[in-house]
This record gives C-alpha cells, sequence and structure tokens, in this order.
C-alpha cells in the first residue's frame, strides 16, 4: 500500500504525518529517518484500527483513483 505523507522541516529534524489517517504522525532527525518511522507508525495505526474494528459489521469498498 501506498500512502501520501506530509513531511516538514523543523528545528529538531523532521516532523510528518499522513493526511489520510488522522493523528497518524512521526518524527525523525533525517527525512530518511522519518520517513522509516511513519511507515512503523502507520502500521501500528492500522493494527489499532482493524483490532478496534473486530466484532463489528463492517464492509470493504474499492474506489477508483
Amino acid at each position: 500500500m501506498r500512502y501520501k505523507v506530509n513531511i516538514k522541516k523543523t528545528e529538531e529534524g523532521y516532523s510528518i504525518c499522513c493526511p489520510g489517517l488522522p493523528g497518524c504522525w512521526s518524527q525523525g532527525k533525517t527525512e530518511k529517518e522519518a520517513l522509516e518511522n511513519i511507515k512503523d507508525a502507520i502500521r501500528s495505526y492500522l493494527e489499532t484500527i482493524e483490532e478496534l474494528s473486530k466484532g463489528k459489521k463492517t464492509r470493504y469498498v474499492e474506489v477508483a483513483a
């Protein structure tokens, strides 16, 4: 899967968020580190959403780009 992320240079390094996943963000001292860290954050986010969805009626839909 691919996710769009926004990255911003800060005094401490780089801040990065995934606008398609509210509250999913990370940071790193370098841009490369921030990009690696957001991958972990996205995985954790998706695992949490899956866990919170257990036992609930769900469906999947496809959306053409």
